[in-house]
């Protein structure tokens, strides 16, 4: 486990696990008003959050299944990445995958956030990369087309 800084803006209380195994913590819509979504339609949905990640760690926005399956609602560039030196409020981008508008209710668990640790990379040009047996073969290649 990790502390991390942060700074919450809304009247809702901090970001949980839904059970001890969890990776995500739910994020919720900070909202003065309810927010209907039509088809199609995306909006950045506020969370009242500023985190302030250490270095070597990035967060990440995703969405919530429950939401996606029953509702069409999903996170428009899962996973969103927050990088370590960002200190602006956490958006999550939703979109509205389905036929019917779905309304955003003010403290309602939209998204779920993962922290993870992550390399940079140190690029070492080549002019030739190691052979393996899949080689180039990619979508779907491996298996059932």
């Amino acid at each position: 486990m990790i502390a991390v800084l942060v700074q919450n803006e809304s009247k809702f209380d901090l970001p949980s696990y839904a059970t001890k195994a969890s990776a995500g913590a739910d994020l919720k819509a900070v909202l003065d008003d309810p927010l209907e979504l039509g088809p199609l339609e995306r909006k950045i949905v506020p969370t009242g959050l500023k985190i302030a990640l250490p270095e070597g760690y990035e967060a990440q926005v995703r969405p919530r299944s429950g939401l996606a399956s029953k509702h069409g609602i999903t996170v428009l560039n899962a996973p969103g990445t927050i990088d370590a030196d960002y200190r602006g409020e956490i958006g999550v981008i939703l979109v509205n995958l389905s036929n019917t508008a779905f309304t955003i209710h003010p403290g309602e668990r939209i998204a779920q956030l993962v922290v993870a640790k992550f390399e940079q990379i140190d690029w070492l040009p080549t002019q030739q990369l190691s052979k393996t047996e899949r080689g180039e073969g990619g979508f779907g290649s491996t298996g059932k087309e």
